[in-house]
């Protein structure tokens, strides 16, 4: 491992710079390190490696140079002291949650989180006697109020998917370092090249790495970044007993995409903001859903907590869910698929998919209407996804 890197660098820098998985072979390109053991010199040796009192690797499931690699190139873009990868992005909240949580806690989430996420805690951490309660995640009185005795997190997602609703990091940090709780924020959307989370007050960040890390679609991971204690030991400790981990080659490919993340971000949100502006001025359109729209209520907070308006486009669409099916059925090149992040555009129905199994009541709370559209801008040429667009619009 190259040891060395300057924290100060730029994040195109870190990116490609921060710690070098090299071995004594010394390569250039990142190699990868698949093996589900490692061997000692002796009996002495294995014993101070697996007591923590020698430095030294021991089995895949939580060790691994590749995976360590990944780790701490993400910390260092976040501004993290720690990292945890894990199996998927859903494996990074849970491992958060069944690291840090108890039997008796509450979590204060926003209502405009991904379905999954709203899944896992109304049907799997709340059979650990976990509860949740879900506030507008705009509204900063609301999250005040929902506060108990017993509260433990503060949970978001910002931009919210599909929506691109904003929440306000430093002064939810405020509210959760004034009342003692933990705030963790949802980066998926932005990455570290256009926010940080943890530089604003939050205490937490959860990545799914399958996303915009990776970025061509390949592999599925996650990652919590935080604090040496709670992530570093608490986090980690999870990990290495239950095991929801990263494989070695999927962190390899994580790693390799961080190289490009600055460069194809940028991209993304040059393509998404001039396909923002296209589709306000289509006829068909009733509303437009994109933080770098001056009409989007929460433009201002955009510009001050982020460097760039992100690559996911939401439209609402007059006549529900047959309008947008038609626009989806009408697309030739873009890809119909839940997944984003890719350089390949994406389109879905959040209503029928990623917030498919989420009660229609739960839909109705987020905003999440039969007419709504949701688009992850690629890195194809915007004319191109314009016109792929067009023939569903007409």
């Amino acid at each position: 491992m190259n040891e060395f890197f300057d924290p100060d660098w730029g994040y195109s820098t870190l990116g490609v710079r921060a710690a070098e998985p090299r071995t004594e072979n010394r390569e250039h390109s990142a190699s990868v390190s698949l093996t589900s053991s490692y061997v000692f010199s002796s009996a002495a040796e294995a014993e101070a490696v697996f007591k923590g009192e020698a430095p030294g690797y021991i089995y895949s499931r939580f060790t691994n140079p590749t995976v360590e690699a990944f780790e701490r190139r993400l910390a260092a873009l976040e501004g993290g002291q720690s990292c945890v990868a894990t199996a998927s992005g859903m494996a990074a909240v849970l491992s958060l949650c069944l690291a840090l949580l108890k039997q008796g806690d509450h979590i204060v989430a926003s209502n405009g989180l991904f379905g999954s996420t709203i899944n896992l805690f109304n049907n799997v951490i709340a059979r650990f006697g976990v509860a949740t309660s879900y506030v507008p995640m705009a509204d900063l009185a609301a999250w005040e109020a929902a506060i108990r005795p017993n509260t433990r997190l503060l949970f978001v997602e910002t931009p919210s998917n599909p929506l691109c609703e904003l929440a306000d990091i430093a002064a939810l940090a405020g509210i959760a370092r004034r009342r003692g709780v933990w705030l963790c924020v949802d980066n998926c959307f932005l990455t570290p090249v256009l926010q940080q989370p943890l530089r604003l007050g939050a205490d937490f960040v959860i990545h799914s790495a399958t996303k915009y890390i990776d970025g061509q679609g390949r592999c599925v991971g996650g990652a919590i970044v935080g604090d040496a204690e709670r992530v570093g030991k608490d986090v980690f400790g999870f990990m290495r007993t239950a095991g929801p981990c990263m494989s070695p080659f999927n962190a390899w490919v994580f790693l390799k995409g961080l190289e490009t993340l600055s460069v194809r971000m940028n991209a993304h949100c040059a393509n998404a903001q001039a396909l923002a502006e296209w589709l306000d001025e289509q006829p068909a359109v009733e509303r437009v859903h994109y933080p770098g729209l001056a009409s989007h209520p929460q433009h201002v907070l955009a510009q001050r907590q982020q460097s760039g308006f992100g690559g996911i486009v939401s439209f609402e669409l007059s006549g529900g869910r047959a309008a947008a099916w038609k626009l989806i059925d009408s697309t030739r090149m873009v890809s119909i698929t839940a997944n984003l992040g890719d350089t390949r555009t994406t389109i879905t129905h959040p209503a029928t998919t990623t917030h498919g199994r989420i009660t229609p009541e739960a839909r109705a709370a987020a905003g999440i209407g039969e007419g709504l559209v949701r688009v992850a801008v690629g890195l194809e040429d915007v004319a191109d996804i314009k016109a792929d667009l067009a023939r569903g619009l007409t």
